[in-house]
């Protein structure tokens, strides 16, 4: 039996099975028909109405475009310090922050580089989201109110500032026009040339536990959305538990409008998690702390 028979054939079955089309390996419609091929696309042939078995006719052959791949995610490359200890990797990480070239040339960033603080051996890890006007001047992080407040936390967790690692998704404060003491969130981009530098830091101290203070660090760290829809439960930086809770100068604002308790409930109960991941002894006293009595 010729292939054109036996085809012919195999296309009854399948109608007679209920099957109106049938795929076909690509180059296939041009070895049968001689038809051309468009560039990205895939053929699917329909079998020839069998009119003597009272068949409907079949509709006309569809042509289905392959869809596009997306576009692959640009990966932030870990940078290279030279170093025989984490403590030395990390000076080593400081010194080339203070001259990066890609974040000194944007004309949205002050020129003032502040690093990071704390113990390079710190099983937890505050990460924010840029320097404002105390922490340039000190050029150390959560130095201001804010850092205060922070402290306060650290302080209730049970432990002290110097055992915990901080550090700012943005390394240099975003400018402003007139900007006397104010601030702004660091842009995508601004985020991006610093970037580099938060996930060596990570990769380089291990904490067992991130917590990405306020939306803008969340995002910097790959982790879009509101802070209310992301705190409490953990997501993953670099594979490293992430708990995003509330930025502390959100709680000054709110402690303002007086809703200050309502807010610090909040922020205490991702630090109550956090603790849990990592293994804290948690007192009474410490989970009642905020409750609306």
């Amino acid at each position: 039996m010729s292939a054109t028979s036996l085809l012919k054939q195999h296309l009854q079955q399948r109608q007679l099975q209920g099957k109106t089309h049938v795929a076909m390996r690509p180059g296939t419609m041009e070895k049968l028909s001689g038809l051309g091929r468009e560039p990205l696309v895939r053929a699917v042939a329909e079998p020839e109405p069998l009119r003597s078995l009272g068949a409907a006719p079949a509709p006309a052959a569809r042509i289905i475009r392959d869809t596009p791949p997306p576009p692959e995610t640009k990966k932030v490359e870990l940078l290279e310090v030279a170093g025989a200890t984490i403590e030395e990797k990390l000076a080593a990480l400081r010194a080339m922050a203070e001259t990066w070239e890609p974040a000194l040339a944007m004309t949205g960033l002050r020129k003032t580089m502040v690093f990071a603080v704390g113990s390079a051996q710190a099983s937890l890890m505050f990460v924010g989201e840029a320097p404002g006007a105390e922490e340039e001047k000190l050029r150390e992080p959560f130095v201001g109110p804010a850092g205060q407040k922070l402290t306060a936390i650290i302080k209730a967790m049970g432990l002290d500032r110097p055992q915990v690692y901080i550090s700012n998704i943005c390394k240099f404060r975003p400018a402003m026009d007139n900007q006397g003491s104010g601030n702004r969130k660091p842009e995508a981009a601004e985020m991006r040339a610093c970037l580099p530098f938060v996930l060596t830091e990570i990769d380089l101290i291990k904490p067992k536990v991130i917590v990405a203070l306020g939306a803008t660090a969340a995002e910097g760290l790959g982790i879009p959305g509101s802070v209310g829809g992301l705190r409490g439960r953990f997501h993953s930086t670099s594979g490293i538990p992430t708990m995003v809770t509330y930025h502390p100068s959100y709680l000054l604002r709110e402690e303002k409008t007086g809703d200050g308790i309502r807010a610090k409930r909040a922020v205490w109960e991702d630090m109550l998690k956090v603790m849990e991941q990592l293994g804290l002894p948690i007192s009474e006293k410490q989970r009642g702390y905020f409750l609306a009595k």
